[in-house]
């Protein structure tokens, strides 16, 4: 029988750490609408293989100069953006603090890159990437384009695409209060992304047999690593 290798972030996920990010916003363009919170949740493997929500790290951003604030959008998430007492930093400076402690998950952690776990996470990666390319921050540690979406793991998981929807059916609590702050979306995210992967723990253990049994797999045309991915082992 074919000795696996112990289950790490590096070989669970090809090289990337998920890492879960919320944003809260003035609206839904990326390119216009202000980035008013940013909230990054780490995960963190047991021993077994299964996976724990770690620590979060959460900021207020002052909204870019020029940007867009959508009132309906403000409504909804409760946030006064020029509120004297709101902690708020500039865009830049969320965004490097929360790269650094992103880069220094992604060394520990034996991977290559980070990659954006959220609810809707084209929404939130989206976003990402404007602010860093109005930021011009050259190291970004998260794939460009790749993600995991907890909305289409919610719905194959437990047939629920909507958050809250999802987190209950996944026998999870929820506070509505709570809901629409980016540090609590964030958490709940990725308890219920750390659900799915602990629920499919089985299939994954399955196919690490099923592959190690075929013996090195050559890389068939075509199929060359996209840009910012580990090569194929």
């Amino acid at each position: 029988m074919t000795q696996l290798p112990p289950i790490t972030f590096a070989t669970r996920f090809r090289g990337f750490l998920p890492v879960v990010v919320d944003v809260e916003t003035g609206g839904f363009n990326s390119q216009t609408d202000a980035l008013l919170e940013i909230a990054a949740v780490l995960i963190e493997m047991r021993s077994d293989g299964t996976l724990t929500r770690g620590v979060t790290h959460r900021y207020h951003v002052t909204p870019f100069l020029g940007s867009n604030l959508e009132p309906a959008s403000l409504a909804i998430t409760g946030i006064d953006p020029h509120h004297p007492l709101r902690p708020a930093i500039p865009e830049e400076d969320a965004l490097q603090r929360i790269f650094r402690e992103v880069r220094a998950a992604v060394r520990a952690a034996e991977c290559t890159r980070a990659v954006l776990v959220g609810h809707n996470a084209f929404f939130d990666l989206n976003f990402l990437n404007a602010a860093v390319a109005r930021s011009q921050i050259k190291r970004n540690p998260f794939h460009p384009f790749s993600s995991f979406d907890t909305a289409t793991l919610g719905g194959v998981a437990f047939g629920q695409t909507v958050l809250m929807r999802a987190t209950l059916a996944a026998g999870l609590e929820w506070d509505t209060s709570s809901a629409h702050s980016a540090a609590y979306d964030a958490e709940r995210t990725a308890d219920l992304f750390c659900q799915v992967c602990n629920q499919f723990q089985g299939v994954f253990e399955a196919s690490r047999r099923r592959l190690a049994a075929m013996g090195p797999l050559e890389i068939e045309p075509g199929s060359e690593p996209q840009s910012g991915e580990p090569p194929n082992p």
